[in-house]
């Protein structure tokens, strides 16, 4: 709590210098942006010190990212922003009878994913993987009638922890596929049985998460995007249903496991 008083006006001088010609929304943003980040500097009686230690990580962060890794995005998560930018863009719950929940995209997403036809397998060279059938069915959430020529994206991590583009050992585009759904709604695919793995430890998000005295792990999970024309795109995570000691910090509620060691069969709501 601030011990001191400042000039109230400086907030509102700030937010005032922006022109006329500011867009609307981008001026709503800035100006919560900028009221709640001078609250929060004066609450805490933020010093030069501090102030400066947040824009180094920003800097490293960015220092960081590139076209493969996404350190800022990771900060995000690491503070839970983007769950919680993602719970307000989806704001249908993730309930029995609802559309299938939303999670977020991470920071190892790429929009260049390979075409795969259905049935291809996504591993290479992956020796100590379990092998995995997946398959489900895209459904409209209003009729219950499949939705065919879906796209599904999908991307999992390998068994050491790592995406295809963190790792030099493995091939572009390895444990990744872009697949469309066939007249019945349904896509299928072989991949591995997903493992826990921790964030990467060598940037900004893994030393906040050091000093913060948080683990660093992810619980075991698959990445799905799902999206067509007139549908809104969704992005869903599978889990392992017996490998949870590291999901305290997640709601499990909001996922779908995979019903057993060999086969997962999801099917995907959507919401026109």
């Amino acid at each position: 709590m601030a011990t001191h008083t400042y000039d109230p006006t400086f907030t509102d001088r700030v937010i005032n210098a922006m022109g006329p010609k500011t867009n609307s929304r981008l001026r709503q943003l800035m100006a919560g942006f900028i009221r709640h980040i001078h609250d929060f500097a004066r609450e805490n009686e933020l010093t030069v010190d501090e102030w400066m230690m947040g824009v180094k990580m920003i800097n490293w962060a960015g220092q960081m990212s590139d076209d493969k890794r996404n350190e800022g995005q990771l900060l995000c998560d690491v503070i839970g922003l983007e769950t919680l930018v993602d719970e307000i863009t989806y704001k249908v719950a993730s309930e029995a009878d609802a559309p299938t929940a939303t999670a977020i995209l991470g920071p190892f997403f790429r929009a260049d994913t390979m075409v795969r036809q259905n049935g291809d397998s996504m591993v290479t060279g992956v020796d100590d993987g379990e092998m995995v059938f997946m398959h489900g069915q895209v459904i409209d959430y209003k009729t219950k009638k499949p939705i065919p020529g879906t796209t599904v994206e999908v991307w999992q991590a390998s068994t050491n922890g790592l995406y295809e583009q963190q790792d030099p050992n493995q091939v572009e585009h390895n444990l990744r596929g872009k697949f469309t759904t066939d007249e019945n709604g349904r896509y299928w695919f072989y991949c591995i049985r997903p493992t826990p793995y921790p964030v990467p430890g060598d940037g900004p998000a893994g030393k906040l998460l050091e000093l913060l005295d948080r683990h660093p792990y992810r619980p075991a999970h698959i990445h799905i995007l799902v999206s067509i024309n007139l549908y809104l795109s969704k992005s869903s995570n599978n889990l392992t249903r017996d490998l949870r000691p590291h999901m305290k910090d997640i709601n499990p509620s909001s996922h779908r496991y995979l019903t057993d060691k060999t086969s997962t069969s999801p099917t995907i709501l959507f919401l026109p």
